[in-house]
């Protein structure tokens, strides 16, 4: 698919014309400079042809905090890209950091670069003799904020390269989450093997949720990394704000969630709330247990931990449990094979008449207990669609299931049909009410 990166020094808009062409708050827009500090990937619509599109930290002289990283990461979108937008402020004018980029930029010959005049509402031709000098030819006057000049570049980007615009492959994602520091950001520059994302003793250094395409084993995989969520007293500023909205963003697009923890330490009250996104997110998820070589281990070690999971994270007792090394690149495997495991069982199709007959043997083994009133009855039973394997029982009357036998019930059908790793779902209904099911 072609790619296209947004270039330039800090403040000049790129996040804000970003998330205006990608119709999305996917990159944090504020005045502090260096807030971006990796590459975001968002995709791109425009005349029925689709790219992608990466936004970039600032880049600049001064030595602003993870200015050397920040420059790799730029490096590294622009070595990915077909297309650059150098974008500069038409506003505040060229200046030193432009020539500074403009200069980085005639570096890489084989690449189209358009010179795009942000900032330009009130501004048009004021600064054109110094926009040419920048040697990128006529710039492209946008105002991002209020979409003035969008469709233009638009056209411009996708007249540019000739390449053919591939159709969406189908895909696989997964988000990671975690509190911070437990090792996200390096678990993900270890499954995509290069600095995909800054990493650093300082907690929070990763502020968006961060994005990218790969493959393994000749199957492609959408991996989402996000910020570390603290206890909400411990949020500092709005930057932090943004990252635990894009974080709860990030789960809600992907298919599975690896909430990761830091096997090193004791976990803690904010794991078990983050474990509580993933809980009612309802979509398969993972416990990976990261930093895994730094802890001193004995014969029993890992299912003493396995137990202790359990017990912290009841709520998920149908999530596997994986234990890494991120920083290492040790048992990284064992995540995708968890996954292909999942991706099997949610797979799972079980006919009508089979599910019937399983229930009918559980209800004979153990009768359901008498519950408000009455007793619950099982009549008929089928799977419908859904993302998670999803169950409708008619019954004679909802309020008459004690929660423990719902419990029971759910056991016997993933005990039958080898549903281990994945959460399902189990309704309820009235067999008199008149509601129609899509089988």
């Amino acid at each position: 698919m072609l790619k296209v990166a947004l270039v330039g020094k800090p403040n000049v808009g790129k996040s804000t014309l970003f998330n205006r062409l990608t119709a999305s708050r996917k990159s944090i827009v504020t005045d502090i400079a260096g807030t971006t500090r990796d590459r975001i990937n968002g995709k791109v619509l425009w005349l029925n042809k689709e790219f992608t599109l990466i936004d970039t930290g600032g880049l600049t002289t001064e030595e602003l905090p993870f200015k050397q990283a920040i420059e790799r990461q730029v490096k590294y979108a622009i070595d990915e890209s077909d297309i650059i937008l150098f974008v500069v402020s038409n506003k505040e004018g060229v200046e030193a950091n432009d020539i500074y980029i403009s200069k980085l930029l005639k570096k890489y010959k084989s690449k189209k670069v358009l010179l795009v005049a942000n900032k330009s509402e009130n501004i048009r031709h004021e600064n054109e003799k110094a926009l040419y000098s920048l040697g990128f030819g006529k710039p492209k006057y946008i105002a991002a904020e209020h979409g003035v000049g969008i469709g233009d570049l638009l056209d411009e980007v996708i007249s540019v390269n000739p390449k053919q615009f591939d159709q969406e492959e189908k895909h696989t994602s997964f988000c990671i989450i975690g509190r911070t520091n437990v090792g996200k950001s390096t678990l993900m520059n270890s499954i995509l093997g290069q600095e995909r994302v800054v990493t650093s003793a300082i907690e929070h250094t990763t502020r968006d949720a961060i994005d990218d395409d790969f493959y393994y084993n000749k199957e492609l995989f959408t991996i989402i990394d996000t910020a570390g969520i603290r206890r909400k007293g411990h949020i500092k500023d709005q930057v932090e704000k943004y990252a635990v909205k894009r974080t709860e963003a990030a789960i809600s697009r992907s298919d599975m969630i690896l909430l990761v923890l830091d096997g090193s330490q004791p976990f803690n009250e904010q794991d078990e709330v983050i474990g509580g996104l993933a809980f009612k997110a309802n979509i398969p998820t993972i416990i990976v247990i990261n930093k895994w070589d730094q802890v001193e281990k004995e014969s029993l070690t890992m299912p003493h931990m396995e137990k202790v999971i359990r017990q912290k994270f009841a709520y998920l007792s149908w999530s596997p449990i994986v234990f890494i090394s991120a920083l290492d690149k040790k048992r990284i495997h064992t995540i995708f094979e968890t996954i292909k495991e999942i991706k099997k069982q949610l797979e799972i199709k079980v006919s009508t008449s089979l599910l019937n007959t399983v229930l009918a043997k559980a209800v004979i083994n153990n009768p359901a207990p008498k519950h408000k009133g009455g007793r619950i009855s099982i009549s008929y039973a089928t799977q419908t669609k859904s993302q998670i394997p999803t169950f409708v029982l008619f019954v004679n009357n909802p309020e008459y299931l004690h929660f423990t036998y719902a419990r029971y019930i759910e056991n016997q059908i993933r005990l039958a049909f080898g549903i281990k790793y994945v959460p399902i779902t189990v309704y309820y209904k009235d067999k008199n009410a008149r509601i129609r099911i899509n089988e």
